[in-house]
């Protein structure tokens, strides 16, 4: 018998946190309710292709959810 999944994981964290196991780097930034990443770092090469192939396409809502996962730029 498989558990339930938690009703706190979303398919958006799921993506957050598989693209960050991989190696990614992007930190989500809001501004004025924008949303958008920041890169510092340069992602595995696992990562950007996750990214590109699994985040990149999302229409732009469900990529600010995904997103809004990412580790902040400032915690402020």
């Amino acid at each position: 018998m498989s558990n339930p999944p938690s009703p706190h994981r979303t398919e958006a964290l799921d993506l957050a946190q598989e693209y960050m196991r991989l190696g990614g780097k992007r930190r989500s930034a809001n501004d004025d309710n924008l949303v958008s990443t920041r890169e510092w770092e340069a992602d595995s090469t696992q990562a950007k292709a996750f990214w590109k192939t699994k985040i990149a396409a999302l229409p732009d809502e469900k990529r600010n959810e995904v997103i809004s996962h990412l580790p902040a730029v400032s915690t402020v």
